[in-house]
């Protein structure tokens, strides 16, 4: 969700997939990851106008495209190989103009990305293919329970990666997507990477938005990343599981992963903290942290982190934790706190360290996007400009909130909830 990587990472930073991989995911803000496809609301189906038109209009776009892209070097044979047959796909521009109205809260997230089945199913895979695991950690510098809970999270462990033809998906989005400059740009790289001789058209398959593979990398994140693990020849990270893990350390090492430390350590904060200090933009060394009496949770020593932040996802009721580079390595293959936060706490739990111990707020109701908006609006009324209200709850929005909340004289976290917008309603 590729892609971390960044995707898709980014990318579609930046079309949202059935997976998250590398700089590939536009997210709905910067704390949750998209739905997978699999949990995708149905859109309507286009009107019965657009879906007759819109094959013949493709096919005209794509004598176009193939002009194009004869001009910047692609064969005739490949051109032939991978556009001869494809097909308008209207699933996939449904997928792309869906923007759920619910987002789960992140606990919900965790509760099914780090479950214990999937934590078994880690530990199990990494079992299987230990000697290669560990020979990519030798490489890259990256551990291989990171590796092996990137794969799980993107593609179960290989269990669903997408069944949309990559080429036919972004040749559709690039003809009727939200990001049809984007989409091209990714369609040419997936040509280029059939010219390469890496995989085939038929088995260059991935989610709606053109992730590929086991770890979900979009083509130009492969172009960038991909490497050749079994010395085949090849960079295949669909059928072999050292191109795969070797294409995923390399990407995660190429974003900044610093061998030898953690991602995250879990934190308690001291009574009165400011919680506007909880932005990624806040950095200070792990000692600055300590000196404002932030400590970790188990009560060992904080890292040695020179540029760290502290995180609060749910708030001053949730945990929260002490974050470094390798946790924005993990940001690079996608850009949402929950997706690095599963992707971290998946590792722990399969390298068999223990998971978040703070428990999340349950009982506290998350907004809506539509009541995001609600607030954003009710916050400019009264004076705490938030910006454009969107429906997305970026750091501006949580500034805003913060003030609301020092003014009435509760703890200004920024964590949005259904009770903090009716009190806002009603002042």
């Amino acid at each position: 969700m590729t892609r971390s990587l960044f995707l898709a990472a980014f990318l579609f930073l930046l079309l949202a997939g059935c997976q998250s991989g590398p700089v590939q995911n536009v997210v709905a803000d910067d704390r949750q990851p998209e739905a997978a496809a699999s949990s995708e609301p149905a859109a309507p189906e286009l009107a019965p106008s657009e879906a007759e038109r819109a094959p013949q209009d493709f096919q005209a776009w794509l004598r176009d495209f193939r002009r194009q892209a004869r001009g910047e070097g692609v064969s005739e044979a490949t051109l032939a190989r991978a556009l001869d047959n494809i097909r308008y796909r209207p699933r996939v521009i449904e997928l792309d103009r869906s923007q759920p109205e619910f987002v789960r809260p992140i606990w919900q997230y965790l509760d099914s990305a780090v479950s214990q089945a999937r934590v078994s199913e880690g530990r199990a895979r990494l079992d299987e293919h230990r000697e290669t695991a560990r020979r990519m950690e030798q490489r890259y510098g990256v551990p291989a329970e990171v590796v092996v809970a990137i794969w799980g999270i993107e593609s179960n462990y290989g269990g669903n990666f997408g069944d949309f033809s990559t080429i036919e998906a972004l040749a559709t989005l690039a003809f009727d997507g939200r990001r049809r400059d984007f989409a091209r740009g990714e369609l040419l790289a997936a040509l280029r990477i059939l010219e390469s001789g890496d995989i085939t058209p038929e088995r260059m398959i991935g989610s709606w938005a053109g992730a590929m593979g086991h770890t979900q990398f979009i083509p130009s994140s492969f172009e960038s990343y991909a490497v050749d693990g079994d010395d085949d020849g090849r960079r295949d990270i669909w059928g072999s599981i050292p191109d795969v893990m070797a294409s995923t350390a390399n990407y995660l090492a190429r974003a900044g992963w610093q061998p030898g430390q953690p991602w995250a350590v879990e934190v308690r904060l001291p009574q009165g903290f400011d919680y506007a200090q909880t932005e990624l933009t806040t950095r200070r060394s792990s000692r600055e942290w300590a000196q404002q009496g932030v400590s970790r949770i188990d009560g060992g020593n904080l890292p040695g982190f020179e540029q760290a932040s502290v995180i609060a996802p749910a708030g001053a009721q949730g945990p929260a934790f002490l974050v470094g580079p390798n946790y924005r390595a993990i940001l690079r293959y996608n850009n949402a706190t929950s997706y690095a936060l599963a992707v971290g706490s998946l590792s722990d739990r399969i390298a068999g360290r223990e998971g978040v111990r703070t428990e999340w707020p349950r009982d506290v109701q998350p907004l809506s996007r539509s009541q995001v908006q609600e607030m954003q609006q009710a916050l400019n009324a009264r004076g705490f400009d938030v910006g454009t209200p969107d429906g997305v709850m970026g750091p501006n929005t949580r500034a805003g909130l913060r003030e609301f909340q020092r003014s009435i004289g509760e703890t200004p976290d920024g964590f949005a909830t259904v009770s903090l917008l009716q009190r806002l309603q009603r002042r």
